[in-house]
């Protein structure tokens, strides 16, 4: 059967280790596809450790289960120590570092790096693992339409999407998010997954740049600039289906759980809400005959979606790995390796015991939707 060439754009969002996840999705569909396919997404969009991600399956855009294989050997062999310092002589220097820049009044110097964790090895790890040529080298091919990195710009406030793609890409420009023609090189890695306060902003340019997640008030909107007629998007956290419950409690939460909870606001909510606003306009489209939209020149289109995510509740499955972090990082996260810091333990916890339970669950929710997902890739 013939895949019809369709622009899927495969949206990966943030989540620190969380996006183990992603990886078990993608090898699901490396296997379900037919042995002749062609790479299924020619529009990738990553945010955060999902630009990881993204920029290894555009790297090999021109063999889509090469580069999920490739994820696959780094992801189920991850130590902490692979994406950030985990020696005791490296955390105390980063973190007494961090508390003299607080009480300094926030720097140490125009230029001091300042970071509760060291993220160097990760750094290492891109430069020497991924050859960021081929992906222009794909394009070239007619393989990949585009890639891009979603940062956040601590100067301008702005959430900057850098792209690389075929010629004609336009950049854009949006209420506090732009899009900007780029090389994607380690930096833009880097600085999309710079968690606020964990790890170091990275200069761009003429701009320091964090996590992207961070003010990205429209995760999917990327992958629909550079023109995917349709969107596979892998979030990283369970969707709420029902009310949450509130239950009363006398103690105060502790810092790992408001910690916890503000990871969650960044990397959750905004595309709980972005995929909302698509729902909502999709059926306002629907109901709207075709000569208004055309009389009034109605500029938007349906979007199709699917959006995969976690089964399970990934804070109560990181705590069963919590006893695998490296001694120093259990201690200075502390608070975090009890029940309540949990949601701080799974965007941290980069051991391969818990990303591999991670990539069996994301295989496990994908091939339950085999069926549903062949026809929306284009078979």
């Amino acid at each position: 059967m013939k895949h019809e060439r369709i622009k899927v754009g495969l949206v990966l969002t943030g989540g620190g280790a969380r996006a183990a996840y992603q990886v078990g999705v993608l090898r699901a569909i490396s296997e379900f596809l037919p042995p002749d396919a062609r790479t299924p997404f020619p529009i990738i969009s990553g945010t955060s450790a999902g630009s990881v991600n993204a920029a290894v399956i555009a790297a090999n855009g021109s063999d889509f289960r090469r580069g999920v294989r490739q994820l696959m050997t780094v992801w189920k062999n991850f130590r902490a120590h692979h994406v950030y310092r985990a020696d005791p002589v490296g955390v105390f220097r980063n973190t007494t570092h961090w508390i003299t820049a607080v009480l300094a009044g926030g720097g140490l110097g125009r230029r001091s790096a300042v970071s509760l964790l060291d993220n160097a090895p990760l750094g290492d790890l891109l430069r020497n693992r991924l050859d960021f040529s081929t992906i222009q080298t794909a394009i070239d091919n007619g393989d990949l339409v585009a890639v891009s990195v979603t940062c956040s710009g601590y100067t301008s406030g702005q959430s900057v999407t850098f792209f690389q793609g075929q010629p004609g890409l336009q950049p854009w420009h949006r209420a506090r998010r732009i899009g900007i023609p780029m090389p994607i090189n380690p930096d833009h890695l880097l600085a999309s997954s710079a968690l606020p306060f964990v790890f170091p902003a990275v200069r761009i340019n003429r701009e320091y740049f964090g996590d992207g997640s961070m003010r990205q008030i429209a995760p999917v909107s990327p992958a629909l600039h550079l023109g995917a007629d349709r969107l596979l998007i892998i979030g990283v956290g369970r969707q709420l289906q029902q009310k949450p419950e509130r239950i009363s409690t006398d103690s105060y939460p502790s810092l790992a759980q408001i910690a916890g909870h503000c990871l969650n606001s960044i990397f959750l909510d905004s595309l709980e809400v972005d995929l909302e606003r698509m729902q909502r306009i999709n059926r306002t489209l629907s109901i709207m005959p075709a000569e208004i939209q055309e009389r009034n020149q109605v500029a938007m289109h349906p979007v199709d979606f699917r959006l995969i995510s976690p089964s399970e509740e990934l804070e109560g499955l990181a705590t069963q790995y919590k006893h695998e972090l490296p001694p120093a990082i259990r201690f200075l996260l502390y608070g975090a390796l009890r029940r309540r810091g949990s949601n701080l333990l799974s965007y941290l916890l980069f051991e391969k015991s818990y990303c591999r339970a991670l990539i069996q669950l994301g295989y496990q929710d994908t091939m339950a939707r085999k069926d549903d997902l062949l026809p929306f890739l284009g078979y």
